[in-house]
C-alpha cells in the first residue's frame, strides 16, 4: 500500500465475480490478482475460502507461493460466526485462519429487518456474533474489517442499530467498518447525509461499499469518501451482480484528479486502460454496451451501412429470382422502382422512361437495355443498392454492367 491513511480496497474476485457470464478459473484468479497489485491498490479480496472450493484453491496457491505481491495485500471474506454456535466450533470462521490470509473481511447484518427475518435471530444475538467473531480473529492475528450489510437500508428503518453494529466491532479491535449500500438504492444525497451523521456518532474509521442499481454507485463512493469515508471498495469494470459495483478505475479518477487524493503509487494511474482490458479479456467480456457507438466496432451480425434503412439493405444480396413481366413490373413498390432509377443513374436516362419493347422489337433492335418479354422466371444478378458497396474512386454505388445478367 502507498500509505495506511486510504484504503483503496478491490473485490473484483469477490463480488464482481457474480456478475452474470463470469466464471473464474483459479488461474484467471491470480492473473486478475497480479493485473490489480500492478495498478497498485491496497487490497485485493480473493474470494470466500471455505465456501467456495476454487476460492479455497486460490488463497492455498497464492499463499504457498504463486502470487507475489508488491502493493497490494489479499483478503479472504466470510461470515461472522451463526447464530447459537461458539466461534471456535464454526467452520466457516476457521476456513478464514486456514486460508493464511493477513487481513479478513466480516460480513454482518446492519438491519434489524434482516436481523430478524434471515438470521432468524435476535438482535443481542446478532451483536455478540459480530464482536465474538472479531475478538477470535484478532486473537490468531489478523487484521479485520467489517461490512455492515444492508447499512443504509437499515438506516432508515432504525438509525441506531447500524451504529451499536459498528460499535461491537470497533470494541472488539475492527479497524474498518464498511457501510454498504447492498441494493444499490441510495442517491449521493442520501449519502452523503447518513455518513456524515454516522460519522459524528462512531469512533470507528469508516468505509464505503456501493452497488449502481440507481447508476450512481461512483458518484455515492466519492460523496462517502467527500463525508469522511477513507476507504473506498469497487470492482474492475464495474463487474458484479444485478446492476453492478462502482467502478474502481471510475473512483480512482475521481479521487486523483477531481478531489487531488494521492491513493495511488506514482505512475500507477497510467496502467489503469491496460489493466481494464486485460481483465475484460480475461473474463471474456463483450464490449460494454453503455460505451459510445462511435468506439465500438460494427456487429459482425449486421451489414456496416447505416445510412439506408431496412428495406434498401434487404438488397445487398447477390441474386434473386423474379419474373420479368410488364404486370409484375407494375405492381413493384414505387420505392423500389425509385431505387431502379436512382441506382441507373450513371446510365441513360432513357432507359427507365423508355416503353417496354416487344418481342419483336426487341429481337430486331438486339439492345441489351431493352427488357425480356413476359414470359417465365428468368434470374438475373441484383445490383446492389447500399452505400457500402462503393466503387473503388469513392464516386457513389458500384455498379455491375447488364452483361451480368444470367439465362
Amino acid at each position: 500500500m502507498l500509505t495506511d491513511e486510504f484504503h483503496v480496497f478491490d473485490t473484483t474476485l469477490r463480488d464482481g465475480a457474480q456478475r452474470e457470464g463470469i466464471s473464474y478459473s483459479v488461474a484467471d484468479k491470480l492473473a486478475v490478482a497480479r493485473l490489480l497489485d500492478q495498478l497498485g491498490v491496497g487490497f485485493i479480496e480473493g474470494g470466500w475460502p471455505g465456501a467456495m472450493p476454487k476460492d479455497t484453491e486460490f488463497f492455498a496457491r497464492a499463499a504457498d507461493g504463486e502470487l507475489a505481491l508488491k502493493h497490494a495485500v489479499l483478503v479472504a471474506f466470510g461470515a461472522t460466526r451463526k447464530a447459537g454456535v461458539a466461534v471456535q466450533d464454526d467452520l466457516q470462521v476457521r476456513a478464514l485462519l486456514d486460508s493464511r490470509a493477513t487481513v479478513v473481511t466480516l460480513v454482518a447484518k446492519s438491519s434489524v429487518w434482516h436481523v430478524e427475518s434471515a438470521l432468524r435471530t435476535t438482535r443481542e444475538e446478532n451483536l455478540a456474533m459480530v464482536r465474538d467473531t472479531v475478538a477470535f480473529l484478532r486473537a490468531e492475528g489478523r487484521r479485520v474489517f467489517l461490512d455492515c450489510e444492508h447499512f443504509f437500508d437499515g438506516y432508515r428503518l432504525d438509525p441506531d442499530y447500524g451504529v451499536r453494529v459498528l460499535d461491537a466491532a470497533a470494541e472488539a479491535g475492527a479497524d474498518v467498518g464498511v457501510m454498504c449500500d447492498t441494493n444499490g438504492g441510495m442517491l449521493p444525497m442520501d449519502i452523503t447525509e447518513i455518513v456524515t451523521d454516522v460519522r459524528a456518532r462512531t469512533g470507528i474509521r469508516l468505509g464505503i461499499h456501493t452497488q449502481d442499481d440507481t447508476g450512481c454507485a461512483v458518484a455515492n463512493t466519492l460523496a462517502a469518501v467527500a463525508a469522511g469515508a477513507t476507504h473506498a471498495q469497487g470492482t474492475a469494470n464495474g463487474y458484479g451482480e444485478r446492476a453492478g459495483n462502482a467502478n474502481l478505475f471510475s473512483v480512482l479518477g475521481g479521487l486523483v484528479t477531481k478531489m487531488g487524493r494521492d491513493v495511488l503509487p506514482e505512475g500507477c494511474l497510467a496502467e489503469m486502460q491496460r489493466v481494464s482490458h486485460a481483465i475484460a479479456e480475461i473474463a471474456n467480456l463483450a464490449q460494454d454496451t453503455h460505451a459510445p457507438t462511435s468506439a465500438r466496432p460494427p456487429s459482425p451480425t449486421r451489414p456496416a451501412c447505416t445510412r439506408r434503412r431496412s428495406r434498401w439493405r434487404r438488397r445487398c444480396t447477390t441474386t434473386s429470382t423474379r419474373p420479368w413481366s410488364a404486370t409484375t413490373s407494375a405492381s413493384w413498390s414505387p420505392r423500389w422502382q425509385a431505387g431502379r432509377r436512382w441506382n441507373s443513374s450513371r446510365r441513360s436516362s432513357a432507359w427507365m422512361s423508355a416503353p417496354t419493347p416487344t418481342s419483336s422489337a426487341r429481337s430486331s433492335t438486339g439492345s441489351s437495355s431493352a427488357r425480356p418479354p413476359a414470359g417465365p422466371t428468368r434470374r438475373r444478378t441484383r445490383r446492389s443498392n447500399c452505400c457500402c458497396a462503393t466503387s473503388s474512386k469513392g464516386r457513389g454505388p458500384r455498379l455491375r454492367s447488364s452483361s451480368s445478367r444470367t439465362g
